[in-house]
């Protein structure tokens, strides 16, 4: 398990020209999936699904948990690796972070149900040494290509490359969960 305090800068990027990300460090096939917190069950030695444990849980941990009322929860698949994340309210660029591997998924069956993004994501170390998640989104969101890097401080100088677009931080719209969610919801108007 992780505890950190995620800070990022996000932004949009045109992809309709070269991709040069594509020339990078290391690539990953990741889909995510976004857990309805009503499911969410947080007790002292674990956090369960639906009735399915997923992972178990330090004092600390569940310390945390409790204190704070807004968790946006996921699993994330990324190839071979299953990740159980917690994430607090976002304040700018900063949101606190936890993160669990998850051992076994075998009794979640009702994965594709829930609200989830497809993606490929590009690492790239820029000029200045910092590590670019590029996600190349697909299925519905085909064409959207959304960039981030993450910082130490809030106040870090970042050398932006030329192919970044837009600042979208701090835009909860731009979210993945708020992607995912919105493609959950048209989904569902058309049935």
């Amino acid at each position: 398990m992780a505890i950190n305090t995620e800070i990022e800068r996000r932004f949009l990027v045109d992809g309709r020209g070269d991709k040069p990300w594509r020339e990078c460090h290391s690539k990953v096939n990741i889909k995510q999936f976004y857990l309805d917190s009503a499911a969410l069950e947080i007790n002292q030695q674990s956090i369960a699904y639906s009735g399915f444990e997923l992972v178990k849980i330090t004092p600390e941990e569940h310390g945390i948990l409790v204190s704070e009322n807004n968790w946006t929860s996921r699993i994330r698949i990324a190839d071979e690796d299953t990740i159980l994340t917690m994430k607090g309210k976002r304040l700018r660029a900063s949101a606190t972070e936890l993160e669990w591997k998850i051992n076994s998924m075998s009794s979640m069956h009702n994965l594709e149900q829930l609200p989830h993004v497809v993606k490929t994501r590009y690492n790239k170390i820029s000029n200045d040494g910092l590590m670019w998640e590029i996600d190349e989104f697909e299925g519905s969101l085909a064409g959207l290509i959304l960039a981030e890097v993450e910082l130490d401080s809030q106040d870090q100088v970042v050398e932006i490359p030329s192919w970044v677009g837009m600042e979208l931080t701090g835009l909860g719209n731009w979210s993945n969960a708020a992607l995912a969610k919105t493609l959950a919801n048209a989904s569902s108007l058309k049935k």
